[in-house]
């Protein structure tokens, strides 16, 4: 199993950042090649997902505690992840993502290179959608 961890501060406070990240409907706008998302019940969430030339359909299941929130696909290939939220003072919050996925099974599931060349492209998608959160919570955040 490989990991991929990354964060990024942002000019919001926590309670802003984590309403967005639980807002389903909000992930095509900073999940790179998700297309749709709905909330399917409390904790579970489908995501049509645009990947390697290919569509399909994701199941995702999350859990959370504190201000961590923990998903796990429960349908297509075996990915999992965590996202916590840490307050650095009360009008910012650092966003910390920890990616866990089979090699292998990006691969077979996405298609795209494989060994180091994948876990470069992987590394810039999660800090693209890092960045891709921070500029939506801090957008809404002046309205």
């Amino acid at each position: 199993m490989s990991t991929l961890e990354e964060h990024i501060d942002i000019d919001a406070p926590i309670d802003r950042a984590w309403e967005t990240l639980h807002r389903a409907e909000s992930y095509p706008r900073f999940v790179d090649g998700v297309r749709e998302a709905r909330s399917e019940g409390q904790h579970r969430t489908h995501l049509d997902v645009d990947a390697g030339g290919r569509s399909r359909g994701l199941d995702v299941e999350t859990t959370d505690r504190g201000k961590e929130m923990t998903w796990k696909t429960t349908s297509g290939p075996d990915l999992a992840g965590t996202v916590s939220l840490l307050p650095i003072d009360r009008e910012h919050t650092r966003v910390q993502a920890r990616f866990e996925y089979e090699p292998d099974t990006i691969t077979e599931a996405f298609g795209g290179p494989k060994g180091f060349a994948q876990a470069a492209a992987i590394e810039r998608g999660v800090r693209s959608d890092l960045q891709q959160f921070k500029d939506l919570v801090e957008r809404e955040r002046k309205r």
